[in-house]
């Protein structure tokens, strides 16, 4: 696939590994390329014919998908002059991602996300449920790919952020996504993410888009927190799967260094114990 385009710096790896004409994916593959820092704050964006040539999409889409990311607040549109980045990431985001767990992560997601769906559910406009609507959809379209309903995960979530209609509540949540990219997540998801447990997910989901385009406040603050716990719960399990096999291989280990010791040990005595011959 081509290059996403090019800036100032020279050529720029692509962000994309699938040509997806969708403005939804786009938003998130960008709006990632951005939390990530591959394009950092004050630089200019490629011109709209590049992103169109390496999405496979019409400049319409990318006109669309860069509106979404203007109204988040990532970036500045100038007429005459091109769109430009307007987002800084914490300077210690990427040592924070490292040193974060999955589990830890999902101790973070208990303590501010019941609140973030309470908000969500006053303040969520007719269009922000609408968008939601469209994230539901598109997890389900994405159920027998672990990677697909990762990043639709996420967008859901995201959109949840921001129909809370507080900003800071969306940058907070932009930073508990970039966690969720860091190679840790990415090692956990495939023991966690089975085709099973993705169905149960997207039911969790339909389920809390429901209370929420409802306005059942306690409906939907009850859904997040039991999604959240149920989460725990798969990775705590994932964790300990890991750990016994650790254990395992480190018995197998000792049980044939301890073999060998003795069959070393056994070969020495038999040597020692032979008549030796006349001298």
């Amino acid at each position: 696939m081509a290059e996403i385009g090019e800036t100032a710096g020279g050529d720029r790896e692509a962000v994309i590994s699938d040509p997806v004409a969708g403005s939804w994916w786009i938003t998130q593959q960008l709006r990632q390329a951005i939390l990530a820092g591959r394009y950092v704050h004050g630089e200019k964006l490629p011109a709209e014919r590049h992103f169109a040539a390496s999405f496979g999409a019409s400049r319409a889409t990318i006109r669309t998908a860069l509106n979404r990311l203007e109204a988040e607040r990532l970036v500045i549109r100038r007429v005459g002059a091109g769109t430009f980045v307007n987002f800084r990431g914490p300077g210690d985001s990427e040592g924070i991602a490292e040193m974060t767990s999955p589990l830890e992560l999902i101790e973070v997601r208990l303590g501010i996300e019941p609140k973030m769906v309470h908000l969500a559910v006053l303040n969520a406009t007719g269009r922000d449920i609408d968008a939601l609507g469209g994230a539901i959809a598109r997890m389900e379209a994405a159920s027998g790919d672990s990677e697909s309903f990762t990043l639709w995960d996420e967008e859901f979530h995201q959109l949840i952020s921001e129909a809370t209609r507080n900003p800071l509540m969306v940058w907070v949540y932009r930073q508990i996504n970039a966690v969720r990219m860091h190679s840790q997540w990415n090692a956990m998801k495939d023991k966690v993410l089975t085709a099973r447990r993705i169905a149960e997910y997207n039911q969790q989901h339909l389920a809390l888009y429901e209370a929420i385009r409802t306005r059942d406040t306690e409906t939907a603050v009850a859904i997040i927190t039991n999604h959240l716990l149920y989460a725990r719960r798969q990775l705590m399990g994932a964790a300990s799967l890991d750990e016994r096999l650790a254990l395992d291989s480190g018995d197998e280990h000792a049980g044939k260094d301890e073999h060998a010791g003795k069959d070393e040990h056994a070969g020495k005595d038999e040597h020692l114990s032979k008549p030796r011959g006349d001298e």
